[in-house]
């Protein structure tokens, strides 16, 4: 009996464990955003607003924000300072975005 609640309480601590340290990494919101920013540039592009070395710059601008967030999940805990600093550049980005897509350029049509 002894053996089973060792084991018990084992798992229990592992799972526990496990929990608190995905749960110090997770960043579904910014996750989410960075999904609707992408299929802002990609509707940007197939409606002819974004040129294509307008949205090769924002597709880099986002590649860089993935890359910060990596960088933050990397020793095992997002903090709040990191992910401040990422919706900081998220807002940036989102910004970008809107100004390219309204700035007045539009992308050569074939004829």
């Amino acid at each position: 009996m002894k053996k089973n609640l060792f084991s018990v309480l084992t798992a229990f601590a592992l799972l526990s464990a496990f929990n608190s340290a995905s749960a110090q990494t997770a960043t579904p919101g910014i996750t989410a955003r960075q999904h609707n920013e992408q299929a802002r540039i990609r509707q940007g592009v197939r409606s002819g607003e974004l040129t294509p070395a307008e949205a090769a710059r924002l597709r880099g601008r986002e590649a860089d924000i993935r890359q910060d967030k990596r960088a933050a999940k990397a020793d095992g805990v997002v903090t709040r300072d990191e992910r401040h600093e990422i919706r900081k550049d998220e807002n940036q980005a989102s910004r970008a975005i809107y100004r390219q897509k309204h700035d007045g350029q539009e992308r050569r049509r074939a004829r």
